[in-house]
């Protein structure tokens, strides 16, 4: 698959329409669901919302909504990058990492695809673990879909 340079511009917002299911005090919990939007966007195919996923996401803070209202829900683009690396890129780096380094030490083929793979148990439980506080770091914002 080739990129075509206008495809490689900074994305400065994420955004995706949702549909409110609680409003409580402090929060909004609403779905997102894949629609229309994901077809034209340029992070479609990386950011998991296409296909027949759907995701809920709870937003703080105090907003005037009712369930079932369509909002879109939208975060920073430098947020989006750093979901992609704490989801994908890590994991992958420390899956060959490992790989390499065991493969150099002549640990065996399948030992070394087994125990590169279960790098990745220490690596989930730790995000599992530091989930409250990388969840602070990420901050989205509401907006009406009208």
């Amino acid at each position: 698959m080739f990129f075509k340079p206008d495809q490689l511009k900074p994305v400065s917002e994420i955004s995706h329409e949702a549909t409110v299911q609680s409003v409580k005090n402090d929060s909004v919990t609403v779905l997102l669901s894949p629609g229309v939007s994901c077809s034209g966007c340029q992070a479609e195919r990386s950011c998991g919302m296409s296909g027949d996923s759907t995701k809920l996401i709870t937003v703080n803070g105090s907003f005037e909504l009712q369930p079932g209202e369509k909002v879109e829900v939208s975060m920073k683009g430098s947020q989006g990058f750093m979901a992609l690396f704490l989801g994908y890129l890590l994991p992958l780096t420390l899956v060959v990492a490992a790989l390499v380094t065991l493969i150099s030490i002549k640990a065996g083929e399948l030992f070394s695809g087994v125990a590169s793979f279960a790098v990745l148990i220490p690596y989930y439980i730790m995000l599992w673990i530091f989930r409250n506080h990388i969840a602070k770091k990420f901050s989205f914002t509401i907006k009406s879909a009208v």
